[in-house]
């Protein structure tokens, strides 16, 4: 780092604990107190620190955000969605950071999505962000909702990063709109049937989604109605509408056990209805059909007796159902991740072997028979389609003639498609446009296994250009000498991280490097035994996968550990930390962004955000030595080093640690803890932090500020991948 300055040093305040006999010192807590006159000058002096010492970065800061403004189609438009007499749509124009949300009349029933961008004189904007944020640092919005009578929009909005939202409505047929607003909301949202009411759900002091709540449009929030309230820390309150608007569906679920309870929507006063009571260990998603024939039936995606899940239907008989019969049976494997309700068909979303689908069930004109469905009744979109990720689009009404999906690999960008559920032929509606140049044909993408300890084969999804192969028309000869390369990880809470394409990627591949996923275990790549495998007692699992993975790169010859750089955000943020303390002779560099890395700190603390509700992903050490000792044996401010077994100074490569002041997920102190420590024991490791000091765990809101924000940290890799003075190839 030319012409630095002295890094700051936190003073150490040593707090000793005991727990479960075994006593540890942290001589960090005190940053965790923003009151702390001590606390804001430091994160500041780390800012400072970061910037001087990445200064000569700025000139390729600048290049790369003009390489990212230089592919972007600035001035765009969603694919419009059609909901009754309306197409729905955002656009976004240059120059302005935020979305602009927008309708027109949707007058023939046969007419196609207007997909050009042009004016059009009935274009009713309904929320313009760009003028509700103002001069705000940071805005965003949780709920964007409009009722079903179309008269009326609900918006909620965060203005700090907290992820608490202020709820509002507005009419949007020009009369005078409701004056309430509504503080302390979470995401979950649903309007009843009569476009009157709605339900939200309010989050406690630890930021938990823990009551349901009514309102009634134009009065005074002191009338809301609580409908429920949850008292176990463990478990989260969420709320929805059904496709076919007749029922209101609320879960109440922890990560491992799910109850499901329900109202109809043209009833929004009645009680709610516990349709499936919770059962621990046990994992329920419900939605309502109601087919063309008229019939009703409830669906449900279960775990029980099915460890990756099965679908089941009963008829909806006004009561609770009970009488639930396999519709599409358990495939060891094969994770039934969602399903979807239409008239005339069923959608299933799966995934296998890292790869995902979109499973149609057609539902005939006898309407919904109550038995299991063979594959061969069935049929998938993106399935051995090579390493790509294909979803289920938005489709908001209940009968379509089309069903709207999407599809996307690391060379393909997203596109949006549409398929007849008559005769099954697909047509491309939009596919993202890439400025400057873009050519696929000029990269490859593929897949790799690397074994793990235990014999295990981890998917490694890959993309970089073509001409680094032995022979370029061959993705099978292998790379001609080892490369830069960027290795991302994740590997928590069953989450996959799916091959999609990216725009910002193509200033490193362009420059000759090479960019991989590592599929662990932790995630749900491999389905539900992939993600028992990687967490609680067998959470070492997902730090081994991955630097089996960054061995198998560069054992098969793709890069070298000079030229290997890791990347990870939030829990795959603690997997950098972990895998810095276990294996850091790998790298050249490893990002860890919004980091969990004060693990043990965080869990042992009930009172944060989140922490009991996690004690199903990583364990209560409280209460469970053998969890606290689990904990304490990986997490990675717990696991700093100053010597190496051997007593040779530990060595760790380059890191740069991110955080946002505001952050309910992980808190600032976390990353701000673990540089102060770090830098204690290891004086001459260069390690940095960038605390963003108005924004939350998802960083800055704004699209130039997240560009801005992407180039700072993609010119730190390239400096660690050695491509930083590399002008790139396109």
């Amino acid at each position: 780092m030319p012409d630095a300055p002295q890094p700051p040093i936190a003073p150490r305040r040593p707090v000793v604990t005991t727990t479960h006999g075994h006593e540890r010192t942290d001589e960090y807590g005190w940053l965790r107190n923003l009151d702390d006159p001590a606390t804001v000058p430091h994160l500041e002096a780390e800012n400072a620190f970061t910037e001087a010492s990445l200064s000569h970065l700025e000139d390729l800061r600048e290049r790369l955000f003009g390489e990212f403004k230089g592919r972007i189609v600035e001035t765009d438009l969603s694919v419009p969605v059609r909901r009754g007499p309306w197409w729905y749509y955002s656009r976004t124009e240059e120059g302005k950071s935020y979305p602009i949300h927008c309708r027109r009349p949707a007058t023939d029933p046969a007419e196609a999505p207007p997909v050009a961008l042009e004016h059009h004189a009935d274009e009713q904007v309904i929320f313009d962000e760009n003028v509700e944020a103002g001069d705000s640092d940071f805005f965003t919005v949780g709920v964007l909702s409009v009722s079903p009578d179309h008269r009326t929009l609900a918006v909620g909005v965060d203005t700090k990063g907290d992820e608490r939202l202020v709820l509002s409505f507005r009419h949007l047929d020009g009369s005078e709109s409701p004056t309430e607003s509504i503080t302390e909301v979470s995401y979950g949202f649903a309007w009843a049937a009569d476009s009157a009411h709605a339900f939200f759900t309010r989050v406690d002091e630890a930021w938990r989604p823990h009551q349901l709540w009514r309102h009634e449009l134009g009065q005074d929030p002191s009338a809301d109605v609580l409908v429920l309230e949850e008292p176990d820390a463990r478990f989260n309150v969420s709320v929805g509408a059904s496709r076919d608007e007749a029922v209101i569906i609320v879960s109440i679920a922890s990560s491992s056990t799910s109850e499901i309870a329900a109202l109809p929507a043209a009833e929004p006063t009645t009680p709610l209805v516990t349709l499936l009571p919770r059962v621990t260990g046990v994992e329920n998603g419900m939605t309502h059909l109601t087919t063309r024939a008229g019939d009703r039936w409830w669906l449900r995606l279960t775990n029980a007796e099915a460890l990756d899940f099965a679908l089941l239907v009963a008829p909806d008989d006004d009561g609770v159902p009970d009488a639930w019969v396999p519709l599409v049976a358990h495939r060891p494997g094969v994770r039934l991740e969602d399903v979807d309700a239409f008239a005339s068909a069923i959608v299933v979303s799966e995934r296998s072997n890292a790869e995902t689908a979109v499973r149609v069930i057609p539902v005939g004109a006898e309407g919904l028979v109550p038995r299991q469905v063979a594959l061969s009744e069935t049929w998938c979109i993106g399935e051995g389609a090579g390493p790509t990720t294909t979803w289920l689009g938005a489709n908001p009404e209940h009968d379509p003639a089309r069903l709207r999906f999407g599809t996307t690999s690391m060379t393909l960008p997203s596109t949006v498609a549409e398929v007849d559920l008559a005769d099954r032929t697909v047509q491309v509606l939009k596919r993202q446009e890439v400025l400057g140049g873009y050519a696929p044909e000029q990269l490859v993408t593929y897949r790799l296994e690397a074994t793990g300890l235990d014999g295990e084969q981890i998917p490694v999804s890959v993309v970089h250009a073509a001409s680094l192969l032995v022979d370029p028309s061959d993705p099978g000869s292998g790379i001609a000498s080892p490369a830069p390369c960027l290795l991302y990880g994740y590997g928590s809470y069953e989450i996959s991280i799916d091959p999609t394409f990216s725009a910002f990627r193509l200033s490193l591949l362009e420059r000759g490097g090479i960019f991989a996923i590592a599929h662990i275990r932790g995630g749900g790549e491999k389905g539900r035994r992939w993600y028992d495998e990687g967490h609680l007692a067998a959470k070492h699992n997902s730090f081994d996968d991955f630097l089996a993975v960054a061995d198998h790169l560069i054992g098969q010859g793709l890069t070298s550990p000079d030229r290997l750089v890791a990347r990870g955000g939030s829990a795959g943020g603690l997997l950098m930390g972990a895998v810095a303390n276990r294996g850091p002779d790998r790298f050249s560099g490893l990002l860890a962004e919004v980091p969990f890395v004060d693990s043990l700190t965080t869990m042992l603390d009930p009172t944060l955000p989140l922490t009991v509700g996690e004690y199903e992903e990583w364990g209560n050490p409280t209460d469970d030595p053998a969890a606290y000792a689990t904990i304490a044996s990986w997490a990675p401010y717990e696991n700093l080093r100053d010597l190496a077994e051997d007593g040779t100074p530990f060595t760790y490569p380059p890191l740069l640690l991110t955080g946002g002041l505001n952050d309910t997920r992980v808190g600032f102190w976390e990353p701000a803890k673990h540089v102060a420590r770090l830098r204690h024991l290891n004086p001459e490791n260069p390690v940095l932090l960038r605390m963003e000091m108005g924004v939350g765990h998802g960083g800055p809101s704004g699209r130039y500020d997240s560009w801005r924000e992407e180039a700072f940290v993609m010119a730190w890799i390239l400096e660690r991948l050695g491509l930083a003075e590399v002008i790139p190839t396109a």
